[in-house]
């Protein structure tokens, strides 16, 4: 049901059943690689381009999941997944390959937790039994499109973050197959939020307004304080849009355990890899949270969490055109059972 302005929740508890992610060397070497399904040692995945290497990850990733649950993909009535490249071809590829029905989203670095918050909603009304979805970003392929060739070597600020190399997928179901599994009990909707900034080379800074934006609202609408949550994660803010949303947030009188309130482009890889202010990419938030943050869930260290993926809705095309940056960000709870 609607609660508030613009946050669902989801009675019937929808059950995330299973999850699968995959990712490049570089994640191999970073701090959650142990929390990876299927990990590459080459961003070429054995195939003649990028793009297509991303598709493989995303690929990997939902039948993954598939497996784990031992469910067959003839019983999933839908499939949610969106990316960064051009038309979201590496997912709509992925679907291709998959053969089940789709639906094509985009967020930017937000898809994930839009893929999970529509997932739930369809199943938490019966509109599905099974629905899969996921998120997927690929660093050369990306990175080629917005900023520059990883063969330019082309130098950048200390606020840019890393476009990850990974995928996450998970299967939403409308029952539980086994004992103490995460279900979604709630999501908020975010407005796209414009502060006038314009660096592709400061992400972070962008959307923290989006990110303080869409938590603020989702307190509010459920009308809980922070406290009720074990952990609240954001996306892919980094260092820079991390402290900035904190201290929006603190202006907006939420008070937030600092040791609670996390970010998965900071949590994914080690101080001494070079990814200036952090991770980002829509397979960053995805992998994180379908591989360590529910691996972390089932084994104890947290009863509820709340995740606020962000996006920057900005184009190679607007970009050219000095257009601002647009951003979004959406958020959903998620609990043991």
């Amino acid at each position: 049901m609607l609660k508030g302005k613009q946050s669902w929740v989801f009675q019937n508890r929808p059950v995330i059943a299973a999850a699968g992610v995959s990712g490049g060397p570089f994640e191999a070497n970073g701090n959650l690689s142990e929390d990876f399904d299927v990990l590459h040692d080459d961003l070429w995945m054995g195939e003649d381009s990028y793009e297509k290497a991303h598709r493989i990850l995303l690929e990997e990733a939902g039948q993954t999941a598939l497996n784990k649950a031992n469910i067959q993909k003839e019983d999933v009535q839908f499939y949610i997944a969106g990316d960064l490249i051009n038309q979201i071809t590496p997912s709509s590829l992925s679907a291709r390959t998959i053969q089940i029905p789709y639906f094509g989203i985009f967020g930017a670095c937000s898809t994930s937790m839009e893929g999970l918050a529509l997932a739930s909603f369809i199943v938490n009304y019966q509109g599905a039994d099974y629905v899969l979805t996921g998120a997927s970003s690929h660093n050369a392929a990306v990175e080629k499109q917005f900023r520059y060739p990883t063969e330019y070597g082309g130098q950048k600020p200390p606020t840019a973050q890393w476009t990850v190399t990974g995928a996450g997928a998970a299967l939403i179901s409308a029952k539980a197959v086994g004992s103490n599994m995460p279900v979604t009990t709630s999501a908020t909707i975010g407005k796209v939020i414009d502060m006038g900034l314009t660096d592709p080379f400061n992400m972070g800074g962008a959307m923290a307004p989006a990110a303080a934006d869409t938590i603020t609202a989702h307190f509010k609408d459920m009308q809980l304080d922070p406290s009720h949550y074990d952990l609240i994660v954001t996306g892919d803010l980094g260092r820079i849009g991390q402290e900035t949303t904190y201290e929006l947030l603190a202006n907006n009188g939420l008070k937030i355990d600092r040791e609670k309130f996390k970010d998965c482009g900071l949590m994914i890889y080690k101080d001494d890899q070079p990814v200036q202010s952090g991770g980002s990419g829509a397979g960053c938030s995805a992998s994180v949270l379908y591989g360590h943050l529910l691996n972390q869930m089932k084994r104890g260290a947290y009863r509820r969490i709340l995740v606020a993926a962000t996006g920057a809705l900005l184009s190679p095309l607007t970009f050219q055109q000095n257009e601002s940056i647009p951003c979004i960000a959406h958020a959903v709870s998620i609990e043991m059972t």
